[in-house]
C-alpha cells in the first residue's frame, strides 16, 4: 500500500544509474578492465522513454565517466593519481554523454548534460540557478543527465559520490521519488556474503528511519567500479527522507526492474518515513553545505536548542574546533560529542574563541554594540 500511495502522487522522479549497472563487466573482464556498455545504456533509454510517455518528469544522474575513460585510455590499474582520474573523467564524460545522446536520439528524446561540483551547490545563488536550468529543461521534455564535474574537482570540493549527488538533485528539483539502480537487490539485514552457518541474509523491504543500526548494517563496498556502496545509499536516503522524498534502492541489472517499480511491486528496499519535509533553505544548510568547523555546547544550550527551539548564544559554547569565517556552516555537538544540529554562524572562529561562555552583557561591555546576540540564529539553524 505504501508503494502504491507513493506512485499515486508521483510526478517527478530522479533515477540514479551506478557505474556497475552500465558496465560491460559481465564479458569476462576484471573490474579494472571494465568499460561502458552501450547495450545497457540503450536498455535504459528504452525504459526511461516509457516512463516519460506515461507523463512523468525524469532526471537522470549517471555515474560511469571515470570507468569509461579508464578503458579508453587503457589505465587498468587501481592506483591512479588524481590527474589521471581527472583525465579519465574528461575523456570518459564526453563518451558517456555521446552514448546517452545516441541512445535517446533513437527514441526521439533530447538530453542535456549538467556537471555539478560542491562549489555549485554550496553557493545558494548557483544552487538556485541549477534548479531553474533543470526546470526549464523538463518543461521542454528534455532529460537532464547529471554527473559530478570530476575532471576539475579535487577532494576538498567534491560532492563525494553519485549517491549523495542523486539525493541532492532529488531535493533540488522537488522530486517525489529517487530510484537508485545498483548491482544489489537492496539493503540486507546482514552481509549477504557472510558464510556463518544458520544465518541467512534477508532483504529489508522497508526502512522507516535511518539510525546508527541501519548505517552499521549497510557496511562498506569492496567493488572498485563504485565510489560508495550500500552505506552511501543509506546516507543518501537519510538525506532525501528529511526532505519528504522516498528513496528506493533496487537491482539495476534486473532488466524488468523499472516496470516492477512503477507497477508497485515489492522490490528492493524502500526508505520512507511518511513525514513532511523540512524547509528548502534549512535542508540546504543541513545536507548540502560542508561544515567548516564544530561547536560544542553545554547541556543548557542543548536543551534550549533541541527542546525549546531557541537560537544558540555565546554563553552556551564550550569549545570551538576548526578555523572558519562568518556565514559558514558548522556542526553543533553536545557534551557527549553527539551531533544535534547544523547552522550558519554569525562569527568567525577567532572571535568565537574570545566570547565563548560569555553572557550578552559581558560581550557588550567587552567589544561594544557591534556584535550579534546569537552565534547562530534559529532561522539559520537545523536541529536533527
Amino acid at each position: 500500500m505504501i508503494r502504491q500511495e507513493i506512485l499515486k502522487n508521483l510526478k517527478r522522479v530522479v533515477i540514479k544509474i551506478g557505474s556497475s549497472v552500465i558496465s560491460n563487466k559481465n564479458k569476462g573482464r576484471s573490474s579494472l578492465e571494465c568499460g561502458l556498455s552501450k547495450d545497457w545504456v540503450r536498455h535504459y533509454a528504452r525504459k526511461i522513454k516509457v516512463i516519460q510517455d506515461n507523463g512523468y518528469d525524469v532526471v537522470l544522474v549517471s555515474s560511469g565517466a571515470i570507468m569509461a575513460g579508464r578503458e579508453r585510455l587503457g589505465l587498468n590499474r587501481a592506483d591512479l593519481s588524481i590527474p589521471e582520474k581527472q583525465a579519465c573523467a574528461a575523456i570518459g564524460q564526453s563518451f558517456l554523454m555521446h552514448t546517452y545522446e545516441k541512445a535517446f536520439e533513437k527514441k526521439d528524446i533530447k538530453v542535456a548534460q549538467i556537471l555539478l561540483s560542491h562549489d555549485d551547490l554550496g553557493n545558494r545563488r548557483r544552487y538556485l540557478n541549477a534548479k531553474h536550468t533543470i526546470e526549464a529543461l523538463l518543461e521542454r521534455n528534455v532529460i537532464p543527465i547529471i554527473n559530478e564535474n570530476d575532471s576539475v574537482t579535487v577532494e576538498e570540493i567534491k560532492i563525494g559520490d553519485n549517491d549523495t549527488l542523486s539525493a541532492t538533485v532529488a531535493c533540488l528539483v522537488d522530486a517525489q521519488l529517487l530510484i537508485i539502480l545498483s548491482e544489489v537487490e537492496g539493503l540486507y539485514n546482514r552481509d549477504p556474503s557472510s558464510k556463518i552457518k544458520g544465518e541467512k541474509a534477508e532483504l529489508v523491504s522497508h526502512v522507516g528511519r535511518v539510525n546508527e543500526e541501519i548505517e552499521r548494517t549497510a557496511g562498506k563496498s569492496n567493488n572498485r567500479l563504485t565510489v560508495g556502496g550500500m552505506y552511501t545509499k543509506v546516507l543518501a536516503a537519510k538525506k532525501t527522507m528529511s526532505f519528504g522524498i522516498p528513496t528506493l534502492v533496487v537491482n539495476g541489472l534486473d532488466e524488468k526492474i523499472l516496470e516492477n517499480v512503477f507497477s508497485g511491486k515489492d522490490v528492493g528496499t524502500l526508505f520512507w518515513s511518511g513525514k513532511g519535509k523540512i524547509r528548502d533553505r534549512k535542508h540546504w544548510i543541513a545536507h548540502t553545505l560542508k561544515p567548516a568547523g564544530v561547536l560544542i555546547v553545554d547541556e543548557g544550550a542543548r536543551k534550549a536548542l533541541v527542546e525549546m527551539g531557541k537560537s544558540l548564544l555565546p554563553a552556551g559554547l564550550k569549545k570551538i574546533q576548526g578555523e572558519f569565517e562568518f556565514g559558514k556552516a558548522v556542526k553543533i555537538l553536545d557534551e557527549e560529542c553527539k551531533e544535534i544540529g547544523r547552522g550558519l554562524v554569525n562569527y568567525n572562529s577567532r572571535d568565537l574563541q574570545q566570547i565563548k561562555g560569555m553572557k550578552t552583557s559581558a560581550i557588550k561591555k567587552s567589544i561594544g554594540d557591534s556584535f550579534y546576540e546569537e552565534v547562530i540564529h534559529r532561522d539559520d539553524l537545523v536541529i536533527f
